[in-house]
């Protein structure tokens, strides 16, 4: 009699195989570098993992020596095995290959593949592009206290509610790994359109389980209330067209946005996802912007009224005046004479940053100290932040314009001379008074302003820190400059309307 399967809202269990000889483990094992590749064969010998990620092992009795790679009979054999191999050199596809038709020719369990992924991400940190989403209360009155505000995150009872929220019609396999040097937990979510949760799901599925999957990363820092997420990914590259593809990862990120904030809600107390307008590669810049520190857009210039340990903190008041004339007096240069001045310009010269700008405009010989006074402007606006090494850099920073254009230039074939549109009912240009404008019908209405849409796209790899060497060579106007332009904001995504970004 054929076993019967059923559709239920069972997970897929960690142990389940896929077999080796399916391009999709080939794909994502071959990502990684030789070195990469030894350490996670290491780790799945661990006694931790062993259960769930065991290589295929004979009897001590049993001969296959006419394999080209020849089983193993114990986990020691192994491990010693590729600690060698990670002694000696050779190249990359020797140990792969041993991988897929050797120690593992069984079959490579979920858990090992998410570790794969897992060590790939760790290796290369820019690899996805995360999303910043704050986690806020469903109605204002339901948030009593800063508690309340910031949802109770433990993980098992997360990833049980999340397979809770799950449609039948979809499995998901789920792992969590701590970060090694951030302070966040990172959740791999492996989608696969199936109803069944057996193996017999991967077995049925063989041939479009590249295309009925999708992998997302949702990381969470501790002690706050932004999530990380990631956009959906395929897990192959075969004759679909890319905007099916497209379709099929929003939707199923769709579905992932609206689990999650069910995940963490509990009774009377109901959460809901907010856009922060705050996207990047690096995921260190979102910890820091967005993690359990800053989340005060205190960022640029203003950095310094945040800090509260160090010798950069300020531990007095800002706007007090007591110590106005001694900073008048320092700033100023009364009161000290030329050798000390000397000294003084000199010390300033060791406090600034030792980042070597190359600035295209020429030197200014009539004022020694412009390149000195541009720098203190760009320390003024940017702080201690937007520094080229400090490996917090932003890929892209789009902002849209919406500001009134109240004056328009307009030229003619008929009049020679420029006439300028104002936002009044008559023209003075044109010697009229506001009176006799009344019934013109030619005079255009100032009751809604013109406001183009204007995009601005500034990208690199590291946005701010570009802008900030701008400032240094005299390039941008440092006074005039808006302070979306230093990344006191901290969004990436923004639009500016009536001067302010909104």
């Amino acid at each position: 009699m054929a076993i019967l399967s059923y559709p239920t809202s069972l997970s897929l269990p960690t142990t389940s195989l896929v077999p080796t000889t399916h391009p999709t483990v080939r794909r994502i094992l071959n990502r990684l570098n030789r070195a990469s590749l030894l350490s996670l064969a290491l780790d799945w010998l661990s006694d931790v993992n062993l259960s769930t990620t065991g290589p295929y092992l004979i009897e001590p009795e049993d001969d296959e020596s006419s394999d080209m790679y020849p089983a193993a009979s114990s986990v020691e054999e192994l491990r010693e095995l590729y600690t060698q191999l990670g002694q000696r050199n050779g190249t990359k596809r020797d140990v792969l290959e041993r991988i897929l038709e050797g120690d593992w020719r069984a079959g490579i369990s979920l858990y090992a593949l998410a570790m794969a992924d897992m060590q790939f991400i760790y290796s290369h940190p820019s690899s996805q592009k995360w999303t910043a989403l704050k986690i806020v209360p469903l109605s204002p009155s339901a948030a009593v206290g800063m508690k309340s505000m910031i949802p109770r995150f433990h993980p098992a009872t997360f990833l049980r509610n999340l397979h809770h929220t799950s449609l039948p019609d979809i499995k998901l396999h789920l792992n969590i790994d701590r970060h090694a040097t951030l302070p966040l937990l990172i959740l791999r979510i492996w989608v696969l359109e199936s109803p069944y949760s057996t193996s017999r799901a991967l077995d049925t599925n063989l041939g479009q389980i590249s295309e009925a999957s999708r992998t997302f990363y949702i990381a969470f820092p501790d002690f706050s209330p932004h999530i990380f997420i990631t956009s959906a990914r395929s897990l192959s590259d075969t004759a679909h067209s890319t905007a099916m593809k497209t379709d099929d990862s929003k939707s199923l990120r769709k579905y992932i946005l609206q689990a999650i904030p069910k995940a963490f809600s509990r009774p009377r107390e109901r959460y809901k996802l907010e856009s922060t307008n705050f996207s990047a590669s690096n995921l260190e810049a979102l910890v820091q912007r967005r993690g359990n520190g800053r989340t005060n857009a205190a960022g640029g210039g203003w950095g310094i009224y945040a800090e509260t340990q160090g010798t950069r903190a300020l531990h007095d008041d800002p706007l007090s005046l007591q110590n106005l004339p001694a900073l008048l007096e320092t700033e100023g240069g009364g009161g000290i004479d030329e050798p000390a001045r000397n000294q003084l310009r000199a010390s300033k010269n060791e406090m600034l940053p030792s980042t070597k700008v190359r600035c295209l405009k020429r030197k200014s010989e009539s004022d020694e100290n412009s390149i000195l006074n541009k720098r203190r402007l760009a320390i003024g606006r940017f702080g201690d932040s937007a520094l080229p090494d400090d490996g917090l850099g932003i890929e892209r920073l789009d902002i849209l314009l919406k500001e009134p254009m109240r004056h328009i230039l307009v030229t003619t074939d008929n009049i020679d001379s420029h006439v300028f549109k104002t936002n009044t009912k008559g023209y003075e240009n044109q010697g009229q008074s506001p009176s006799s404008n009344a019934d013109n019908t030619n005079v255009p209405e100032a009751e809604e302003e013109w406001r183009p849409g204007i995009k601005i796209k500034f990208s690199g790899t590291h946005v701010f820190a570009g802008l900030r060497e701008l400032v240094e060579c005299g390039i941008v106007d440092g006074l005039r400059m808006p302070g979306w332009m230093t990344g006191e904001n901290g969004v990436s995504v923004g639009v500016v309307r009536d001067g302010r970004l909104l």
